[in-house]
This record gives C-alpha cells, structure tokens and sequence, in this order.
C-alpha cells in the first residue's frame, strides 16, 4: 500500500467531519468570539478554510518562507462563501496529495519565518502533523463555539449530545 493510498481516506474523513462544522457557522454570528483573545467565529472558520491548502503546499514545495507582513488571510463574507473556499481547498489538496509519489512523501519540507527554520521534517509528517492534526485542532475549537452559542454540534468521533452520528 502506498502513502497515499492510506493518507487519503485519512484526508477525506476528517475533511468531511470539518465541513459539518463550517455548514453550522452562523453569518449572524461572525463577530462572536468567546474571549477577548480568542479568534471571532468567521476567522477560526476561515483558517480551517485556508489550512487545506496547506496540503497542496506542503506536496507541491519543498518549503515555505511565511511573511507576516505580507500574507493576508482570508475574509469570507458569507458561509456560503467560506463552503466554496474550504471546498476548492479540499478538492485541490486531495488531488494533490492522491498523486504523489511515496519518495516525494518522504522529502523534507521546511517551514521558514523570515528565512529562519520554525521546522523541517518530512512532507508526510507535514501533512499529518501541520495539516491534518492543525485542522483537527481548530476544528475541536470551533465545535465550542457552536456550542457556547447552543448550536447544534455535529458527530465527529462518535455521538454527540446533539446528533447521534446515525447510532
């Protein structure tokens, strides 16, 4: 079996998962943050958006030199909006990560600031670890944010007090 053949499915269930979560993401609501440092809903919503791409990245570069000064995140304005962009994302990263190759997998890629190393390791570690495991990350976040503002929050490993995942 090949790398892909197993991050794939890998992939597709946990971006599955996550685009229940961002369906649920309230437009009346896109301000709303549960803390004065926390993100507002719509900017969590939009980093899970953006990060699938990260997978594309990650299979297509053998590193990234990440500007604060120059990146702009993005900005949906609808959830309609943010669907399209986390779709685009995920059907790009899975075409992406579907083709490659287990020797381009197992390259190091790198995560530069500045042209300073915040990491390398190699592009399956990235995806699983950066990528994957991130969204998993922001995704638990925004399922709090569902709740906190009495949402129903989706299956995601199991039942939920809201929706018993088909059990």
């Amino acid at each position: 079996m090949t790398i892909s053949e197993t991050i794939v499915p890998q992939f597709d269930h946990e971006m599955g998962i996550t685009r229940i979560c961002l369906e649920r993401v309230p437009e009346d609501k896109f301000s709303w943050k549960p803390h004065e440092k926390s993100m507002d809903f719509v900017t969590l919503a939009a980093h899970i958006a953006e990060m699938a791409s990260w997978a594309t990245t990650t299979v297509t570069t053998d590193e990234l030199n990440f500007d604060l000064e120059t990146y702009q995140p993005y900005v949906p304005q609808t959830n309609q909006e943010l669907l399209a962009k986390f779709d685009g994302n995920v059907a790009t990263a899975r075409a992406a990560l579907a083709g490659c190759s287990d020797d381009e997998f197992r390259k190091p890629w790198a995560l530069k600031a500045g042209g300073q190393t915040i990491f390398s390791m190699p592009k399956i570690s990235t995806i699983r670890g950066m990528v994957i495991s991130h969204i998993i990350h922001h995704r638990g976040q925004l399922s709090v944010y569902l709740r906190l503002n009495d949402i129903p929050v989706p299956s995601i490993y199991g039942p939920s007090a809201d929706d018993s995942g088909g059990m």
